[in-house]
């Protein structure tokens, strides 16, 4: 009798210890959105296709169609985007890449705000409001991550591998779900939406929700399809030279333009196609200031993404400048999201140069690769190699000379906003829409999407004084819109011309706020922390330097709204002289 009630009391004092470690994960889950913010980090992600006249703001208050105080400037290739940036096209398209192969891509004339973008227990939170026009999102969040697309009256999450369309006009907002599925928020009511519906609702009036049968597609999901699959198929070629389970955006392009050979001790390393033995890995770019991680370099080729924010550069004799993916100063992988990958130095004379970083670099110390490799930096870029005599002192700089650095993109009028209404039709969530009386913007049967109706050919060309190449195949990325150097003036573009506005204004509908996380995702990211979801986090838990927590709302319209629903705010973790984005690599 004595071992049947021995092993009772050890099975009960089991299922004890079990309930209790239930228990207390979740309420560790539940308090993790109240002490987000002090737990979340900041995360870059890439502007890889820039086709037309695509401009961008940053830290816009409230509604930044409505927002006079906005600074807009010209979008260029490669532009790293952090949350609290808004990227608006007006005849042109630009698709934008994040860490896990997550894309989003904006027709013409469309305003697309980055709300949210934050890493928080190991598990990436990405939160968009569409201010008007159409985009398309290719999605596939991994476990612990969020992914969420506010538009006019509703807003749509996607837990899984999910291509869709939402469309937010004067009068409604619809979103196709083109693969996947996904979920519909409404005042508080949720609406799954599979594969080839629609779903469509009249502005103001949740009563008039509707799910039918998506309509055909346009040139625009043409566009993007095709765009997707030379993703997909470029990046999976890619991503077998390199150890890095978790972050795909660039590695498509690296397989587009240029080639891998190994070298010992360092694993694969990638060199571009058609450069020289004197290829300098900073020959065309240009550099670019932001007060959350200071001077960028934006790599003016459309692989000039991975090569210049994370690894390192490594000489070879009688091969010449290769990168590897390996990170510098003790990352792991590819390393965390860095503005450049090189150590800036300053001669006693006050000369300033650029040393390309060495996987084996250690911070503040004396680069390995300042022998073979020290390149002068002026305000247009970074130009010859310096002679490294013995008669000159150099000393590795934190931050770069502000005497010397300039911000080289060009001022952007702000796009007005665009009237357009859905037009009545026998298809749920039809894309054909018109324009009202006071606007230039017109639906082309012909051509299949809107154009200038004051200047058809407008769509056609790009900025002034800006070069826009046709897209390139495979990647799918277009060249960079960084103006040339003989087309630069003292290195500030920006006080050449300011790039105009043919948009009418129409008035302003208030959207509502994005949804908050859901506890069962904070839940789950957790239990990925604790080692319960099979490896735990895909990163480090490092954040930015002099990063901070502090809540906005979605605009000042929007605020009220989130007050009464109960919505929380986003967490924002990028300030001045953060140096880099903090958990997975980004």
């Amino acid at each position: 009798m004595e071992r049947p009630c021995q092993g009772v009391t050890v099975t009960s004092f089991e299922r004890f210890l079990t309930a209790i470690s239930i228990i207390l994960l979740l309420i560790v889950g539940c308090g993790a959105s109240a002490v987000s913010a002090d737990s979340s980090h900041a995360r870059i992600v890439r502007l890889s296709v820039v086709q037309g006249d695509v401009r961008f703001a940053r830290d816009v208050k409230g509604d930044p169609l409505a927002d006079s105080n906005a600074g807009w400037e010209a979008a260029a290739l490669n532009l790293p985007i952090r949350q609290g940036y808004v990227l608006a096209t007006d005849n042109g398209r630009a698709v934008v890449e994040f860490e896990n192969g997550a894309m989003a891509f904006l027709s013409e004339n469309t305003v697309l705000e980055f709300y949210d973008l934050s890493s928080a227990d190991g598990g990436f939170t990405t939160r968009l409001i569409l201010r008007q026009g159409s985009a398309e999102f290719y999605v596939n969040p991994a476990s612990g991550d969020y992914f969420s697309v506010t538009g006019g009256d509703f807003s749509v999450e996607a837990v899984s591998r999910t291509t869709f369309r939402m469309n937010n006009f004067d009068d409604g907002s619809s979103v196709n779900v083109l693969r996947g599925r996904l979920t519909a928020l409404t005042k508080g009511k949720s609406t799954a939406v599979q594969k080839n519906q629609a779903l469509s609702m009249k502005a103001g009036d949740p009563e008039s929700v509707a799910v039918e049968t998506a309509p055909a597609g346009d040139d625009f999901d043409q566009w993007v399809s095709a765009k997707i699959e030379n993703f997909t198929t470029a990046t999976a070629s890619g991503s077998q030279y390199a150890n890095s389970y978790d972050y795909s955006s660039g590695f498509g392009d690296l397989y587009a333009y240029g080639t891998w050979f190994p070298i010992a001790g360092y694993g694969n390393c990638w060199r571009p196609y058609g450069v020289g033995l004197g290829w300098s890995p900073f020959d065309f770019g240009s550099w670019y200031y932001d007060a959350g991680f200071g001077w960028s370099f934006l790599g003016g080729q459309p692989w000039g993404w991975l090569p210049y924010h994370y690894g390192g550069w490594l000489f070879r004799p009688g091969v010449g400048w290769v990168w590897t993916p390996s990170g510098s100063f003790g990352g792991g992988g590819i390393g965390r999201w860095r503005p450049v990958t090189g150590v800036w130095m300053r001669s006693a004379g006050g000369a300033v140069g650029l040393v390309p970083s060495h996987p084996l670099d250690v911070k503040g110390k004396t680069p390995l690769n300042l022998a073979v490799g020290l390149f002068a930096v002026t305000s247009r870029g970074v130009s010859n190699t310096l002679p490294l005599e013995s008669s000159e002192r150099w000393k590795v700089q934190k931050n770069p000379a502000r005497d010397i650095m300039q911000n080289q993109l060009a001022l952007a009028a702000a796009p007005a906003r665009v009237a357009r209404t859905m037009t009545a039709s026998a298809t749920a969530g039809a894309r054909v829409t018109t324009g009202d009386g006071n606007s230039a913007i017109v639906y082309d049967r012909t051509e299949r999407r809107f154009v200038n109706a004051e200047n058809p050919q407008s769509a056609k060309q790009g900025i002034a004084g800006v070069r826009v190449a046709p897209e390139q195949s495979r990647s799918g990325s277009a060249t960079s819109q960084v103006p040339a150097v003989s087309e630069r003036v003292s290195g500030r573009e920006g006080q050449r011309e300011v790039v105009p506005s043919a948009r009418s204004a129409a008035p302003a509908r208030a959207a509502v706020p994005p949804p908050s996380v859901p506890r069962s995702v904070s839940t789950q990211r957790v239990f990925n922390e604790s080692g319960g979801g099979g490896g735990g986090s895909r990163g480090g838990s490092n954040s930015a330097s002099g990063s901070s927590s502090r809540a906005t709302s979605a605009s000042s319209s929007a605020s009220s709204a989130a007050a009464s629903s109960g919505s929380s705010s986003r967490a924002s973790s990028s300030s001045s002289g953060s140096s880099g984005g903090g958990g997975r690599p980004h």
